[in-house]
């Protein structure tokens, strides 16, 4: 695995598997992302002032947030993140939003509009599992 670290963020490049991820942050308040070949190029250039903006472009894979504003909880937008994602310090915090509220949430942000494709997916297969259970 390759790695781009700067201030905040870290990006990795995955050969064997031709994938880029990246961290925003670390442990108990951190965001994983899939990215793209451009973003993981672009990201540590002398010209790019918000390199964790960039970074926000791709698909948001998880969200662990404690800070002190209310109860720590955490989004998985994608339950492949660890899979995806081996390298990161994600921690999961507090409690863990259930896959309706991720999906309501997912359908109705237009910054999670890069994970629309994959929650509805998945969520054909939970219903198509809960009727197989019926």
């Amino acid at each position: 695995m390759e790695f781009k670290e700067g201030n905040g963020w870290k990006c990795c490049f995955d050969p064997e598997r031709g994938l880029y991820t990246a961290q925003i942050g670390g442990g108990v308040n951190c965001d994983l992302y899939e990215i793209t070949k451009e973003i993981y190029d672009r990201v540590d250039a002398p010209d790019v002032e918000w390199p964790s903006r960039l970074i926000c472009d791709g698909r948001h894979l998880f969200m662990s947030v404690d800070d002190r504003c209310g109860p720590p909880y955490t989004v998985v937008f994608d339950h492949d993140y660890e899979k995806l994602c081996p390298w990161s310090s994600a921690v999961v915090s507090g409690r863990t939003w259930n896959d309706d509220f991720t999906d309501a949430v997912v359908e109705t942000l237009t910054c999670e509009a890069n994970n629309r494709e994959q929650r509805r997916a998945k969520r054909a297969e939970r219903e198509k599992n809960k009727k197989k259970k019926q």
